[in-house]
C-alpha cells in the first residue's frame, strides 16, 4: 500500500516523487522516458526530491509523498490491481513542458473514475508548483507551531463587537490542531509589550537606520515603540522555536501596548518569513498560510463592507455614503484599522507608515497606508469547519477616501460575477483573504491536495 509519507525525524526534507515506468516498454519508450525525467528533475528538483523510478508492479510498500508518471502508454490499463492499491496522491507531467500531455486526459479521467484516485494534471507549470508547494505546505504543518499573544480576549476594547468571534473558543483551536496537526501557542500580550518597554532607544535606533520604512506624520519615539515590539516579538519567536505564524489580540486588548504590530508585521514576514495574523484571527492566519506557501502570491486580510450592508457597515467606519457608482449591489469595501489594511511592502504599489486612525488603540500607535495595484484579486477564506472554502472571484477598481472618518483610504472592491446576493449569503467571515490576481484554477488544485469542498462565486 502507498500512503503519505509521515513521521520523518528530519521533517525539513523535501516533498519526495516516486517516478513510476513500465516493465514492458519498449527501447524507444525507455529512451523517451530518462529523457522526460531528466527535465523534469531539472524543472522541479529545487522543490522535490525525485526518488529512484521503480516499476508500477513494485509500488505497493514504497513510501512517498506523491506518485508521479513523467511518461503514460496503455499499458496503465493493464495494471488495475496495482492502482486500485495506491494512497498517495498521483501527479501527471508527461510533456517537456512540465504538464500533463492532451493525449493522456482519458487515461487520467480512467485513473479518477475507475481506480478512484487523487490524479493531479496541471496544465502550467505555476499549476504544477502550486500543487507541489501546497502537498509540502500540508505535510510542513504537522510539524509547525503558531504563535497567538492574547490575555484575556474578548473582555478588553469594544468587547461587544470582539466577544462574538469563533477564533477565540477553545473549539476552533481543537478544529485546527486537529485537521492539520499545527500546533497553537499562547503567550502574554501583556508580557511581550513589558519586554519591548525594556528594550533601549539606542537599539532600536539602529534597527530603524538599518531598515528604514517610509514614514509621515510620526515622531521618532513612536516609530521607536513600533521597532521595539517587533524585536519583543522576534526574541519571543526565536526562544520558542519553529514557528511558523504569529498573531496578536492587537485592537482588543491595545490597553496593554503602547503601539500597534504593523510595522513588526511587515518586518516578521520580509525579514523572518513568518506568516502575520491581525487581530489574533486564528482561522486568517491559517487561510494565509496555506494560501502563501502554496500560491506564492502577494495577500493581505481585510474588513469587508458590502453596499448591500448599508448604513451596519457604513456607522463602523464612521462615514455616511458608499461611493456612488453604478451597480452598487455587487460592490463593497475593503477597511481595516482606518485604511486598506495591513500588506506586507513587498505586495504593495504604495506603502507608508502613518500615525493611528482607530480610537482603540494607543496615541503613539501606527498604521499602514498602502495600495496593491488595481486589477484582479481573488477572495478567499477558510470557512470554521476547516473543511470548506469560499472564493470570491473579485477586482480592486479603486481606491476610496473618507477625511476624518475610519476609512481614510480603502479599496473599492468589485465582484467579478456579479453575484453580491449570493456573496452575502456564503460569506463566513467579515475578515476576508484577498489574493493578487484571479488564482482560482490554482486555488481549486490546493483544495483538492487538503480535501476541502469548494464554493466558487
Amino acid at each position: 500500500m502507498i500512503s503519505m509519507a509521515g513521521g520523518k525525524e528530519d521533517w525539513d526534507l523535501k516533498m519526495e516523487l516516486l517516478p513510476v515506468y513500465f516493465p514492458e516498454w519498449n527501447e524507444r519508450e525507455k529512451e523517451e522516458y530518462k529523457r522526460q525525467t531528466a527535465e523534469m528533475e531539472a524543472l522541479y528538483g529545487n522543490e522535490t526530491e525525485i526518488l529512484p523510478p521503480v516499476s508500477i508492479g513494485e509500488l505497493n510498500g514504497k513510501s512517498c509523498d506523491m506518485v508521479v508518471f513523467f511518461k503514460l502508454t496503455g499499458s496503465v490499463f493493464r495494471y488495475r490491481d496495482v492502482l486500485e492499491r495506491v494512497k498517495a496522491p498521483v501527479l501527471v507531467l508527461t510533456s517537456e513542458f512540465g504538464t500533463v500531455e492532451m493525449w493522456d486526459w482519458e487515461i487520467v479521467a480512467w485513473m479518477r473514475e475507475e481506480m478512484g484516485l487523487c490524479v493531479f494534471a496541471p496544465y502550467s507549470v505555476e499549476m504544477a508548483r502550486a500543487i507541489l508547494r501546497a502537498a509540502d505546505s500540508r505535510r510542513s504543518l504537522r510539524h509547525t507551531r503558531f504563535l497567538m499573544l492574547q490575555d484575556d480576549p474578548g473582555e478588553g476594547m469594544q468587547a461587544y463587537i470582539f466577544k462574538r468571534f469563533y477564533w477565540w473558543e477553545k473549539d476552533c483551536v481543537r478544529s485546527i490542531e486537529e485537521a492539520f496537526g499545527v500546533k497553537i501557542l499562547y503567550r502574554s500580550w501583556k508580557e511581550v509589550n513589558e519586554r519591548a518597554r525594556r528594550i533601549s532607544d539606542e537599539r532600536a535606533t539602529a534597527l530603524w537606520k538599518e531598515r528604514e520604512e517610509p514614514a509621515e506624520g510620526l515622531e521618532m519615539p513612536a516609530i521607536l515603540k513600533a521597532v521595539k515590539l517587533y524585536i519583543a516579538l522576534k526574541e519571543t519567536v526565536d526562544e520558542l522555536g519553529n514557528i511558523g505564524g504569529i498573531g496578536s489580540n492587537c485592537l482588543n486588548e491595545s490597553f496593554h501596548s503602547d503601539t500597534t504590530p504593523c510595522l513588526a508585521w511587515n518586518w516578521i514576514f520580509e525579514y523572518d518569513k513568518i506568516i502575520w495574523a491581525c487581530e489574533g484571527d486564528l482561522v486568517s492566519l491559517l487561510s494565509e498560510y496555506i494560501f502563501w506557501h502554496s500560491l506564492h502570491r502577494g495577500l493581505m486580510m481585510t474588513n469587508i463592507y458590502p453596499f448591500l450592508m448599508g448604513m451596519a457597515a457604513l456607522k463602523h467606519e464612521k462615514i455616511s455614503a458608499f461611493p456612488d457608482i453604478d451597480d452598487p449591489q455587487n460592490h463593497a469595501l475593503g477597511v481595516h484599522c482606518g485604511y486598506f489594511g495591513f500588506v506586507p511592502r513587498c505586495f504593495c504599489e504604495s506603502w507608508v507608515l502613518k500615525p493611528k486612525v482607530l480610537e482603540i488603540v494607543g496615541e503613539n500607535a501606527v498604521a499602514v497606508d498602502c495600495r496593491m495595484s488595481p486589477g484582479p484579486i481573488t477572495m478567499a477564506k477558510l470557512h470554521s469547519d476547516m473543511k470548506t472554502l469560499t472564493i470570491i472571484e473579485a477586482e480592486i477598481e479603486d481606491y476610496v477616501q473618507y477625511p476624518g472618518s475610519d476609512c481614510r483610504n480603502g479599496a473599492l472592491i468589485g465582484y467579478s460575477n456579479r453575484k453580491g446576493h449570493q456573496v452575502m449569503e456564503e460569506l463566513s467571515s467579515h475578515h476576508a483573504i484577498l489574493i493578487q490576481g484571479n488564482v482560482t484554477p490554482y486555488l481549486l488544485e490546493v483544495a483538492k491536495v487538503y480535501g476541502f469542498s469548494v464554493k466558487v462565486i
